[in-house]
């Protein structure tokens, strides 16, 4: 059987399949247009992926129940999109806002979707939501970069404690396994916001050494700018031109990481599916200026708008990190995503003090300066992506 043949009859994309086999879509894509061209060895390895692929039983959420914090949000939708209609048990939203929850069963009115008020700061509202669950993806969180510089102690309260609490209630109702939501914000942070979720990450990875074997297995994703989600630049970009303003950007070299809402919910289920206690996934993605993207912005609203320089705001960096130097000394590439095996060296410090580690070589950490670059017609491509430029419509919260 061929590569192609394979492919379709596992009854997926040329984009999924790149994924699947951990090869990038331009190669995967060349493999199979000319099977006699390939590397042998490369070719029987992609299709031996994807028979295996095929015979396993590939709804991994298959009779479980799933909870969401956080789940009236963008992620929320997200997830809630791609899984609802599958032969999931049940999933379960777990939010404060009754408004965004009851807006969100109407447009839904499914009897699988379930809701539950509680907020994460108090674990006493949310405990009892978590009875019966089988996974959990943590996705409650303040994110706004202004609002944490103004109001930090929120942020703690929210993505610390908050998502310290979510682990022990995951613990205490032996949930089997937990995926938290970080950002790259996290990597060497110099705003509130990621400080906050650097912390958590290093409450995830503190907790995850704690527990037993059969216990709640804890992992971290971290990912860039969702773009489009809400909050993000883009509502905001659209917003403007409909008010007739020009689009205000800070720096025009600032540079963000692109990342598409289904490709946030492909990074957390990698994370679900390959994920061991206390491990970090980051998945690999391009990059664009600030001024890319708001031109690209403008060529696909045919709009006559300017751009307005504002200058850089507060707790803003020139670029993202997505893997640290010191991350990297120990991340495992997986083709399309990086693992970062917990930190579990000894902590006895005395040891490090008198011995130390002369073989340590830092090499380059993985950001948004460094990564694959889109120029504007590529940006334009992958807007192209989203509802608010003509793709796929998916529920609005």
């Amino acid at each position: 059987m061929t590569l192609k043949e394979t492919r379709k009859n596992c009854k997926l994309t040329q984009e999924e399949a790149a994924k699947v086999v951990g090869t990038s879509l331009r190669t995967y894509v060349t493999y199979e247009k000319d099977e006699s061209k390939a590397d042998h060895l490369k070719l029987t390895r992609m299709i031996e992926i994807l028979n295996e692929y095929a015979a396993k039983d590939t709804s991994i959420l298959k009779d479980k129940v799933l909870l969401i914090t956080g789940g009236t949000g963008s992620f929320g939708h997200a997830v809630v999109d791609r899984f609802l209609n599958t032969d999931i048990k049940e999933i379960r939203i777990l939010s404060r806002d009754e408004k965004k929850q009851d807006d969100m069963r109407k447009a839904y009115n499914n009897e699988k979707l379930k809701f539950y008020i509680g907020d994460v700061r108090n674990l006493s509202s949310i405990i009892d939501a978590f009875k019966g669950v089988d996974y959990v993806f943590s996705a409650a969180a303040l994110k706004q970069v202004p609002s944490c510089e103004f109001f930090p102690m929120e942020a703690v309260r929210t993505n610390v404690i908050g998502s310290d609490n979510v682990i022990t209630a995951c613990v205490q109702n032996h949930v089997k396994k937990a995926i938290f939501l970080s950002t790259d914000k996290a990597a060497y942070p110099i705003n509130a916001m990621g400080i906050s979720k650097a912390l958590m990450e290093k409450n995830v990875i503190a907790r995850s050494r704690q527990l037993l074997k059969d216990d709640t297995v804890l992992c971290l994703t971290r990912y860039g700018n969702v773009m489009a989600s809400r909050g993000s630049v883009i509502p905001l970009f659209l917003q403007q031109i409909h008010d007739g303003k020009p689009i205000t950007i800070t720096n025009p070299e600032m540079t963000r990481f692109m990342m598409t809402l289904d490709d946030a919910v492909d990074l957390v289920l990698y994370a679900f599916e390959h994920g061991e206690q206390g491990d970090l996934f980051v998945q690999k993605a391009p990059a664009a200026t600030i001024e890319t993207l708001a031109k690209a912005v403008i060529n696909l609203t045919k709009s006559k708008t300017g751009i307005s320089y504002i200058g850089t705001r507060h707790g803003e960096k020139l670029y993202e990190t997505l893997v640290t130097q010191e991350e990297m000394l120990r991340a495992e590439d997986m083709g399309n995503f990086f693992r970062v095996a917990a930190d579990n060296r000894n902590l006895n410090y005395d040891k490090y003090f008198t011995k130390g580690n002369k073989k340590l070589n830092l090499g380059e950490s993985y950001t948004s300066h460094n990564t694959g670059r889109l120029d504007v017609a590529g940006m334009e491509k992958l807007l192209k992506k989203l509802e608010l430029f003509g793709g796929p419509v998916r529920q609005h919260e």
